[in-house]
């Protein structure tokens, strides 16, 4: 199937309302992604799904970016390899309608709709019914996925619990798995989520391990990281003013937890000039809470997303009248 191959994962176009600066970053990605697999050699590419993030519907300027995108992969590689993930796809059960089905009209890339083997290596778009019952018997020495595994890490903070279906152990006759779907780069004996395209939210404060992966056959993967990436950080304003020239960065995402005596315009003015001299997006101050009335073991700086609280509560109920990933699923599909 693939000499040389550059394969990334869950780039979302369409985040945050269709946020433009998003999109921009999306494809100044794309862009990345086909100079690096270029320099390496690559004649082959590989998407292994969440190419938009609205699974209900498809924003205009959205698709702009997207079918430029799509065009510029086509056009890039001798072979070009698409899979959705759950994210693409208008029935989380089914296949039959997803969002970047006319890029099977676009030269160059070929739509991957069902479990594919070519060779020694097989793509596995997201799993509908009980499909996941196949795994087991599939042999490939390679398998490209967007699997949701128990035991792995959905974020920084929050393990996928158990489910009863597919586990890392039904990975029997392959030597290599790779896999899309959870943000965080991770590895677990022969399977390996390789990180999404970049940081996309708090989620992703202080992890820039995102990229992009090439592999060579026969060879071992190796992970290359977007730079350029738009980057999330948690600090305290001390720590900001201390290491203002190290840690600032352009197009960076700051939470700043006001940790010494300054008044909030002071603290507000500080931000203004750093957004200006920096030019970073985003600066939100946070106030503290703490003070010598009140006693607290909460750690704002660790509270990343509202995504992450949702799960770490869904994930906490006992009740045998619940199904944890029931309402995870329900949640994740608002």
């Amino acid at each position: 199937m693939f000499k040389k191959c550059a394969v990334f994962t869950d780039i979302h176009f369409g985040l945050k309302s269709n946020s433009k600066a998003h999109n921009e970053d999306c494809e100044e990605f794309i862009d990345w992604y086909i100079e690096k697999a270029k320099e390496h050699g690559c004649e082959t590419g590989i998407f292994m799904g969440d190419w938009h993030h609205n699974r209900n519907s498809l924003n205009i300027v959205t698709m702009d970016y997207s079918i430029r995108s799509l065009e510029k992969l086509g056009k890039a590689f001798e072979q070009f390899f698409y899979f959705p993930g759950n994210h693409d796809l208008y029935y989380k059960d089914k296949r039959d309608i997803q969002s970047v089905e006319f890029a099977k009209h676009i030269e160059g890339i070929t739509v991957v709709d069902e479990i594919t083997t070519i060779g020694d290596s097989t793509m596995v778009p997201w799993l509908v019914g009980e499909e996941w019952k196949k795994i087991p018997k599939i042999k490939s020495k390679y398998m490209f996925g967007h699997f949701e595994l128990p035991n792995f890490y959905m974020n920084a903070m929050v393990q996928m619990p158990e489910t009863g279906e597919l586990q890392s152990k039904h990975f029997v006759h392959q030597d290599y798995v790779f896999s899309g779907h959870f943000h965080k780069r991770q590895t677990q004996g022969n399977v390996t989520y390789i990180g999404n395209a970049f940081p996309h939210n708090y989620a992703d404060a202080w992890d820039d391990k995102r990229g992009m992966m090439i592999l060579e056959h026969g060879g071992e993967p190796q992970y290359l990281d977007w730079e350029g990436c738009p980057k999330y950080r948690t600090v305290k304003l001390s720590q900001l003013i201390d290491q203002k020239d190290t840690l600032m960065k352009e197009k960076m995402y700051l939470r700043v937890t006001l940790d010494i005596n300054i008044s909030y315009e002071e603290a507000s003015f500080i931000k203004e000039e750093f957004q200006r001299q920096f030019n970073c997006r985003e600066i939100t101050l946070i106030p503290s809470l703490q003070d010598d009335q009140i006693n607290t073991d909460i750690d704002i700086t660790k509270f990343e997303s509202v995504d992450q609280i949702v799960a770490e509560e869904i994930n906490a109920i006992e009740s045998e009248n619940y199904n944890k990933q029931t309402l995870l699923n329900i949640y994740n599909e608002l």
